[in-house]
């Protein structure tokens, strides 16, 4: 059954919600599915699979769960009253999918983006421990004291497993797609490490965000971060050579791009604009499909990705805005321009390595070459993905001064 493992990972989240739903103690939940799952993995390719995957599952784990209370009322005997003693009867298989409210409260606002990203891909994602620290190259024992406190957290705060007030839940949703972008970001350009790309991140911020939107069709953000991770991701084939080397935009070969991404992402973002109310991530996703539209890089549309980002730091001001509208600043109006508008920024925009290599690229483009030099040799030393750092180093040796 090649299929077995996909499927289990889709479900996983929808059998943890309605366990949880049902008996409550996210940790207890947790491991009465990991029980069903492995119940799965070994039970189906002998006895074939049952007509309802899901409700299996959930049956399943619903009994650990009971077994799990049992032994615990056992032990616990004396200290409790006899009703408490009542074991929980097993539901029926909710016909709801709960993963939103599971996103929502993987994502409660007790706790740390770090712990938002780490509960999220473990109890959402199905990732194992193990699986998040080699993703998020952390020790192993950090992800799981932070998966740990933040089901304390979580725990602690009185959270309920129910979708918030709906004078909430704008907020609460603003923040499961701030989790799973910053995971997919991850997984598109590693923070640090040799590698430039994890794209068992990107992948299941993908798969995540596809069914967000499958439960939310009408929301135009959701719908712009799918178009967002779909239409960046589509260029993943074209960003290195083979040994590993980063290949900067404007030298990908577009041939090598995922189209049919392409064609999907922009479908959905151009639905987005027309029909519902604007947002940044559909902004964002508007500025990626006019790269990815573009023939060549001599064809981009600057003018229109310069208005695009004024919009964006309207509506969402950021460093990253203002770094990335500085660059189309220089595209329109020249590089003395984009220096210009870097200078005035640099004070908000902090010590990230990415301004020094802006700063360097304008300078080279300015002929200004012992600055740019200089700025890339900086740049270089700031960041600690090992890809970007061999190409911002090779820049600066490419340069004689």
């Amino acid at each position: 059954m090649a299929d077995l493992e996909p499927l289990l990972r889709d479900l996983a989240p929808q059998v943890l919600a309605a366990v949880v739903r049902q008996y409550g103690d996210f940790d207890a939940g947790e491991d009465a599915v990991q029980e069903a799952l492995l119940a799965a993995a070994t039970q189906w390719p002998v006895n074939g699979m049952p007509d309802n995957p899901r409700g299996w599952l959930i049956t399943v784990a619903s009994r650990a769960r009971i077994a799990a209370w049992r032994r615990d009322s056992a032990r616990d005997r004396r200290e409790r009253t006899a009703t408490r003693l009542d074991a929980p009867a097993a539901a029926p298989a909710p016909a709801a999918d709960d993963t939103l409210t599971l996103l929502l409260l993987c994502c409660h606002p007790a706790l740390t983006p770090a712990s938002q990203v780490a509960l999220t891909l473990r109890a959402v994602g199905g990732l194992t421990t193990a699986e998040i620290a080699r993703a998020l190259l952390v020790a192993e024992a950090t992800v799981a004291q932070r998966i740990s406190r933040a089901k304390q957290k979580i725990r602690a705060a009185g959270a309920r497993f129910t979708l918030p007030p709906v004078e909430e839940l704008p907020a609460r949703l603003a923040a499961v797609l701030h989790v799973l972008y910053l995971i997919f970001n991850e997984g598109y350009t590693a923070s640090s490490g040799e590698r430039l790309h994890r794209v068992e991140l990107t992948a299941e911020a993908i798969r995540l965000v596809r069914a967000l939107h499958a439960r939310l069709p009408r929301d135009g953000e959701v719908a712009g971060l799918l178009a967002l991770m779909l239409l960046t991701d589509a260029r993943r084939p074209a960003r290195t050579r083979p040994d590993g080397a980063l290949v900067p935009l404007a030298e990908q070969d577009r041939a090598r791009w995922d189209r049919s991404a392409i064609v999907e992402g922009v479908d959905l973002v151009s639905a987005a604009l027309t029909q519902t109310a604007v947002g940044p991530y559909q902004l964002q996703a508007a500025i990626a499909a006019v790269h990815d539209e573009a023939p060549s890089a001599a064809d981009t549309d600057w003018p229109q990705i310069l208005g695009l980002y004024d919009a964006l730091d309207r509506i969402a001001p950021g460093p990253m805005v203002t770094l990335n509208r500085v660059v189309a600043v220089a595209m329109v109006h020249g590089p003395d321009a984009g220096l210009a508008a870097l200078s005035a920024a640099e004070p908000a925009l902090g010590a990230h390595h990415r301004v020094a290599a802006v700063r360097a690229h304008l300078l080279e483009t300015a002929g200004d070459r012992a600055g740019a030099k200089a700025a890339y040799e900086q740049a270089a030393r700031q960041t600690l993905s090992e890809p970007e750092r061999a190409y911002l180093a090779g820049r600066a040796a490419q340069i004689s001064t």
